[in-house]
Order: C-alpha cells, then structure tokens, then sequence
C-alpha cells in the first residue's frame, strides 16, 4: 500500500515550485514549452551540442531539474501520487517528457548515453496516474507537433 502524502512532501512540492519561479528558470521553462518543438533527434542534438548558446543553457536547465526531481520521487523522498496529482507540477515534466519520447532511442544512441532521461521515464511507466497522464499529454504534444510543420 502507498504511503499517504505528509506534510514533509507538500512543504516539497511548494519548495520545488518555488525554484521553478526563479527568473532564469522561467525564462528556460518559457523556451522548453513554447518554443522548443523537436521534429527529430536531430533538432534536439543541434541544441543539446550548442554548447555557450541560451538555448543549450535552457534545455540543460529544464531536463536536468526534471530529471533531479524525478530522482526524488524515484527514491521515495516524495510521495508519487502526490506529485502526478493534477496542480502538483509534473505536468510540465510530462509535456517536456513527450517532446522527446518519439526521438528517445535515437537520442540515447546519438548521446551514447543509455540512461538518458530513463529516471524521467522510470517515474512515469511505474505509477498508474504518471502513464494515465503521460498518454494524455503525449497525444497533444504529437498534435501540436504536427501543426508545427503546417
């Protein structure tokens, strides 16, 4: 049986949150969900390989923090139900996540690193609400993307 949410793991989502409002990671998370639409692992190698650009700094900044948070959640430190929950920020996770999930073998290949965003990914496939709400997100991102190239 899962634990139930404490008051330690709200006073971690809000401490999360806050970080998330810092100026230079709202300015990264901006560019992440609005003007980042990867169409192939190529375009996310021709970021990621950018390196001193804003954009490499951004998408370094923004995956990482997802992937240290997803980390938390992984190791128990937060409670998983809590952080799917709707309004608890991991939506954002998600649709980042969804980005890059069409590309991810080939970017794990191309990165030749095989554990790249597998805590995000790990996270997501191991509770019920974080794969109900991935599904979601990924067939609105994949229509999204198709009306970037229109």
């Amino acid at each position: 049986m899962p634990k139930k949410p404490t008051h330690a793991d709200a006073q971690l989502i809000l401490q999360m949150y806050d970080l998330r409002r810092e100026s230079e990671m709202r300015k990264a998370r901006n560019w992440a969900t609005t003007q980042f639409w990867p169409q192939s692992a190529d375009d996310y190698m021709k970021v990621v390989s950018a390196f001193g650009t804003q954009e490499n700094a951004w998408l370094r900044q923004v995956t990482t923090y997802w992937d240290m948070v997803a980390a938390i959640v992984l190791a128990g430190a937060l409670n998983e139900e809590l952080f799917f929950a709707p309004g608890a920020g991991s939506a954002e996770m998600l649709f980042i996540f969804a980005k890059l999930h069409p590309f991810l073998k080939e970017i794990r290949e191309k990165m030749k690193s095989p554990a790249a965003f597998s805590v995000v990914e790990t996270i997501i496939n191991k509770n019920k609400t974080g794969r109900t709400r991935f599904a979601t997100i990924a067939k609105n991102v994949e229509a999204s993307r198709k009306a970037q190239k229109t």
